[in-house]
């Protein structure tokens, strides 16, 4: 094999791994947020779904939080956007608008 087969096999795997992953959403917590039964401090989360769980990854530290969510298929969204509730001076996350998509993640009480 050549040099410049190796390198399009190389690319074209790496371009199949890179399709392969789920897609991200970024979102930003200005306070600490319970999603199921996570504790999210305040910070930057990568949010993907995996199955019937929501997987949070803080930027900051690159800790994640699995919680389980129901997708729920809506109306398309123009950007990402959190649904929160305060409860006894808590905030409970109750959903997420997925930008792009027409999907909405649906956390339980």
């Amino acid at each position: 094999m050549t040099k410049k087969s190796l390198l399009f096999i190389g690319a074209l795997a790496l371009s199949t791994v890179a399709f392969a992953s789920p897609k991200s959403y970024q979102i930003v917590l200005t306070s600490p947020t319970q999603a199921g039964s996570a504790q999210l401090a305040a910070g930057e989360y990568r949010v993907q779904v995996s199955g019937s769980n929501a997987i949070f990854t803080n930027l900051d530290t690159n800790r994640s939080f699995a919680a389980p969510v129901k997708v729920a298929t809506t109306q398309k969204h123009e950007v990402t956007a959190v649904e929160t509730k305060t409860d006894a001076g808590s905030s409970h996350m109750t959903s997420i608008d997925l930008g792009g998509s027409n999907e909405t993640l649906q956390f339980g009480e």
